[in-house]
C-alpha cells in the first residue's frame, strides 16, 4: 500500500540497465578490495603465522586455503559468510514488526545484499564483464530481459526540464513517480517465504524470522544468479 498518491511512471529497461549499471560499478571495486587488500602480506605468509591461520580457517579470499576451494565452496562462501552477514543489517528493520515490514528500508538493503552476492557469484563463475552482470542482475531481481535494451538518444532532451514553477513542480511530481517505480522493482527480488513474513511482523521475535528468511532468499538469488550464468554458455 502507498502511502502517498503518486503518478504512474514505468521504468524503461534503460532506466534498470542505467541503475543496475551504476550498482555493479560500485560493487566490483568493493569485491576487490575484500580480494586483493593485503597490505602486510598476511595472507599468504608460508609458513603461516597467527593471523594468517585465522584468515586460512576462515577461507578468506586471497589465502591459501581459499585456492583450495572448490567453485562450489566459493560460492557458498560469498552467500553463507560475506551475505550472512550482511544479512543481520537488512533484518534490523523485523525489531519493529509489521510497522518495519512496511518500510521500504528492508527491501532496499535486501537488494543491495543480494546484488553484492550476485555480483560475487558471477565472478566466481568466470563473468566479470560489468555488462553482463548488470544483465543477471535485472534478470534475478527486477525479472528484466535486458539483451535487447534499444538506447533512445533523444531520450535525454525529452526529459528536459522547462525553468519555470509549472516545470519544476512538474518535474518533482514525476520523481516521486520515478522513485515509487524503483520500489516496485526492489520488491520484485527473491522474498523470505510466506511463514517467516508472517512470523517477521511480531516485533522483536520479527528479527529473527526476517534473518532466517532473508538468507533464504540470498540462497535462493544465489541459484539463480548461476542459473542465469549457465544458460548463456554457448552449447558444447
Amino acid at each position: 500500500m502507498k502511502l502517498l498518491p503518486t503518478p504512474d511512471v514505468a521504468l524503461a529497461d534503460s532506466d534498470v540497465e542505467d541503475a543496475l549499471g551504476r550498482a555493479v560499478a560500485v560493487i566490483n571495486p568493493l569485491l576487490d578490495v575484500l580480494w586483493w587488500t593485503d597490505p602486510l602480506g598476511i595472507k599468504r605468509q608460508d609458513p603461516p603465522n597467527v593471523v594468517s591461520r585465522v584468515l586460512n580457517a576462515a577461507d578468506v579470499p586471497g589465502t591459501l586455503a581459499w585456492d583450495d576451494l572448490d567453485t562450489d565452496d566459493r560460492i557458498a562462501w560469498w552467500v553463507w559468510r560475506v551475505g550472512a552477514l550482511n544479512t543481520v543489517v537488512v533484518a534490523v528493520p523485523g525489531l519493529l514488526g509489521v510497522i518495519g515490514r512496511r518500510l521500504p528500508i528492508q527491501d532496499l538493503l535486501g537488494f543491495a545484499n543480494q546484488a553484492i552476492v550476485l555480483c560475487a557469484v558471477a565472478r566466481e563463475l568466470g563473468v566479470t564483464d560489468y555488462r553482463r552482470q548488470t544483465r543477471m542482475l535485472a534478470s534475478v531481481l527486477c525479472e528484466r530481459d535486458l539483451a535487447v535494451v534499444v538506447h533512445d538518444p533523444d531520450r535525454a532532451s525529452a526529459m528536459a526540464i522547462p525553468f519555470t514553477p509549472q516545470g519544476i513542480a512538474s518535474a518533482v511530481w514525476k520523481l516521486v513517480g520515478v522513485l515509487d517505480a524503483v520500489g516496485d522493482e526492489l520488491g520484485k527480488r527473491p522474498h523470505p517465504r510466506a511463514p517467516f513474513r508472517y512470523v517477521a511482523m511480531l516485533p522483536g521475535l520479527g528479527a529473527v524470522a526476517s534473518y532466517l528468511g532473508e538468507i533464504g532468499a540470498l540462497s535462493r538469488a544465489a541459484k539463480r544468479g548461476r542459473k542465469w550464468v549457465d544458460q548463456q554458455k554457448p552449447p558444447r
